[in-house]
């Protein structure tokens, strides 16, 4: 399932977008002010950001310029009741990469918020894998003849990962940014746990080991 968080100050416009992107089938955190989201960006991972402006302690501009700063790349949607060329400027200054402007319609935040996930990689349309396996992106579940195989979290993450970089080289960089928060401890060990539990469902010869760098992807 697709996690975002959404920085907005409003209690009541904060809970309707929730519930709503939540009936979307989205995983959707919640904070009311700037060091709130901060601090729940250290400990999760995050598909998307939807940020409002004006809130308490840092701003949302200031908070995605830190977070671009710490080569956080999550693509990011602002909703803004500001109108003005130069605050709408500065956002794209900041590394956002969408916004609407309030009050909001809730099904075109919806259309971009898909939109900006393709244009990511992310996949909404169930996924062949080796062994006759599907993945369900949007729940981020391996099926087996439409039986949940309930995999670990991770390794189901590894696996989203490597389906949006098929044919190509995924680092191990690229792989601790996926798997863990920014304040979360990673082994090489845990890694290749995760490659080897992959490996055993989809086949041994679905990663290629690029020594040194990470891993091809070959499925």
């Amino acid at each position: 399932m697709y996690k975002i968080l959404l920085l907005e100050d409003d209690e009541l416009f904060a809970s309707t977008i929730e519930d709503f992107l939540d009936d979307e089938g989205f995983n959707v955190d919640v904070a009311n002010d700037g060091e709130e989201c901060l601090t729940l960006n250290y400990t999760n991972n995050y598909d998307l950001y939807i940020f409002d402006i004006n809130v308490p302690k840092i701003n949302g501009l200031d908070l995605l310029k830190q977070l671009r700063d710490s080569s956080d790349e999550t693509p990011t949607i602002f909703l803004t009741s500001y109108k003005d060329k130069d605050t709408l400027h500065d956002a794209f200054l900041k590394g956002c990469d969408d916004y609407l402007k309030k009050p909001v319609d809730l099904d075109e935040l919806l259309l971009r918020i898909k939109a900006l996930l393709k244009r990511n990689k992310k996949q909404f349309d169930c996924i062949s894998l080796p062994n006759n396996l599907t993945f369900e992106p949007n729940s981020k579940r391996v099926l087996n003849n439409g039986i949940d195989l309930n995999l670990p979290v991770k390794v189901l993450e590894l696996i989203e990962l490597f389906i949006e970089n098929r044919g190509e080289i995924v680092t191990k960089d690229m792989i601790i940014s996926k798997l863990w928060a920014t304040q979360e401890e990673y082994s090489e060990g845990s890694i290749r746990v995760y490659i080897n539990h992959i490996k055993k469902i989809l086949g041994k010869d679905c990663l290629l080991n690029i020594k040194g760098i990470g891993y091809k992807v070959e499925f």
